[in-house]
């Protein structure tokens, strides 16, 4: 346990910090998972809505920093190519 009052607060502030991350980052995980479900359904006006969704949520947690740009743009190539109908 910190005994210095400004280190006591920095701590609260990460873990706080650390908690709006993981739920950034958890909701990704979950739009990219109703986008799977949607593809597997082959709905596609489903699948547009989902997709949408999902960029917007990965844009919003890599620019809160939540994710590094590089992994939000792997995320969303593969969002895209579950979009795309498989031959």
């Amino acid at each position: 346990m910190a005994n210095i009052e400004s280190q006591r607060k920095r701590n609260k502030r990460t873990e706080r910090e650390r908690l709006e991350n993981r739920r950034m980052t958890s909701r990704v995980r979950t739009f990219f998972r109703r986008l799977e479900v949607a593809s597997a359904e082959g709905d596609a006006a489903t699948i547009a809505t989902e997709h949408r969704e999902l960029v917007s949520a990965i844009d919003r947690a890599v620019g809160r920093g939540a994710m590094h740009k590089n992994t939000g743009a792997r995320r969303k190539a593969r969002a895209a190519r579950l979009t795309t109908p498989s031959v």
